[in-house]
């Protein structure tokens, strides 16, 4: 019996996983969280200050499907920023006013994104995973809803660490 409710939670919790997913609007710079379809949140986001592309060193945001392939930060303190995904215990200074500082923190969390599509945004030259192709908090928190980052999806720090927490690795991630 025991072995039954274990399993049935198993299977329970795939069947969660597997209706959640994140659809980016670049043209509205939103990401939703979906649920079954159904829009269950909605964030603001910066996408690439370069537009939208798939090639290495563009600096472009990456459309089509994409899975979490790495989540980093947890437990991580909020606005504490990350150099090569390795968590300085330093607290960044937000800027919230609309200013395009020469840094560009990584802060609170990291969702590593890997492309689903092969030859469109998985292998090659432009392999999303390859090109550190993330969700992430920013110092710049300012110039959010604006296309400003470096080819990530930048989000307010409270938003990231809540996404971070509702989502698992594998999840669907699609950039329009």
């Amino acid at each position: 019996m025991i072995k039954f409710f274990i399993l049935n939670i198993f299977f329970i919790s795939i069947f969660i996983n597997a209706s959640t997913s994140i659809e980016i609007d670049i043209k509205k710079q939103r990401l939703f969280l979906k649920n079954n379809e159904a829009v269950s949140r909605s964030y603001p986001i910066s996408s690439s200050a370069y537009g939208e592309g798939q090639i290495e060193n563009s600096l472009q945001t990456p459309y089509g499907e994409h899975l979490i392939k790495i989540k980093i930060g947890t437990n991580v303190p909020k606005y504490h920023f990350f150099n090569s995904r390795q968590h300085i215990a330093q607290e960044a200074k937000i800027i919230h006013e609309p200013f395009d500082s020469k840094d560009d923190f990584i802060t609170s969390r990291i969702m590593w994104l890997e492309g689903a599509e092969e030859g469109f945004n998985r292998g090659g030259e432009v392999d999303s995973f390859k090109r550190y192709i993330y969700i992430h908090g920013t110092h710049e928190e300012g110039l959010i809803g604006t296309k400003a980052s470096h080819g990530c999806i930048r989000m307010f720090n409270h938003d990231v660490i809540e996404l971070y927490d509702l989502v698992s690795e594998d999840t669907l991630v699609k950039i329009l």
